[in-house]
């Protein structure tokens, strides 16, 4: 266990390092997209992963820098955070805290698509309200679909119906992202095409 006052040490040194990343122009686009950060120093992502590879993973600097309300901590977070030794429920946190679409498709690439409980926490992110982790389920599955993970069945009708009901029902973002993983979906083999064929068609949609 890291010892506290070094944790907090080291947070205030990654975060007067963020001003050697500084972007001005990177922060100024968001806030006209309307990205809306307490602080955002407009870091680029290959410059945060530089930093976090530099770092290297660390469970108790990576909860420390993720209660911190600026961007490039919670990226970080997302980066340094061991995905073998993070508990479901720290998750749980971390999603009920998410409130940027960026800071929720960095989580899920970086992050939660390697927990040991990816699945899990897919299905049921898809099958809630909460837009943003429906976002992050999606983008989870189709990472998982994409290194060959199959779902069972119970797991195959889940999907398909939570995404047959995104992409007509939800907001742009998840549209996509669901859009992603039901193509995903379809390159596990010629029975998961016509899988996800069948159901847009039952549906009256029709993307591939």
């Amino acid at each position: 266990m890291t010892n506290a006052v070094d944790v907090q040490e080291q947070v205030k040194a990654i975060k007067q390092s963020f001003r050697q990343m500084m972007d001005g122009a990177v922060a100024q686009s968001m806030r006209e997209k309307g990205v809306d950060y307490k602080l955002n120093w407009g870091a680029t992502i290959p410059r945060l992963r530089e930093k976090a590879q530099e770092l290297g993973k660390n469970y108790d600097l990576a909860i420390e820098l993720w209660k911190q309300n600026v961007r490039e901590c919670k990226i970080l977070a997302t980066m340094m955070m061991p995905a073998d030794a993070v508990l479901p429920e720290v998750i749980d946190i971390w999603m009920e805290q998410t409130t940027e679409q960026e800071i929720a498709e960095q989580a899920a690439f970086n992050l939660y698509q390697y927990l040991p409980f990816a699945a899990d926490k897919a299905f049921q992110w898809i099958a809630g309200d909460n837009q943003l982790a429906q976002l992050c389920g999606f983008h989870v599955l189709a990472r998982l679909f994409m290194n060959a993970q199959e779902p069972n069945e119970r797991g195959i009708n889940e999907f398909l119906d939570q995404a047959v009901s995104a992409i007509e029902n939800s907001s742009l973002p998840v549209k996509k992202a669901a859009m992603q993983a039901l193509q995903r979906f379809a390159e596990l083999g010629l029975v998961y095409e016509r899988l996800a064929k069948s159901a847009l068609k039952h549906n009256h949609l029709d993307f591939f």
